[in-house]
């Protein structure tokens, strides 16, 4: 594997990772903004 072929794959796990977080974020904010909507249902 050549230097620049190390270095592609390194940024793109790098990539992989920062997209997984931030997946983790949204879908962490979609359940709780989801609570709150059920919340402000039942309460007068």
């Amino acid at each position: 594997m050549t230097t620049a072929e190390h270095e592609r794959i390194k940024a793109l796990e790098r990539e992989v990772h920062e997209l997984r977080q931030a997946n983790e974020i949204l879908r962490k904010a979609s359940v709780y903004f989801a609570r709150a909507k059920l919340d402000r249902r039942f309460k007068p």
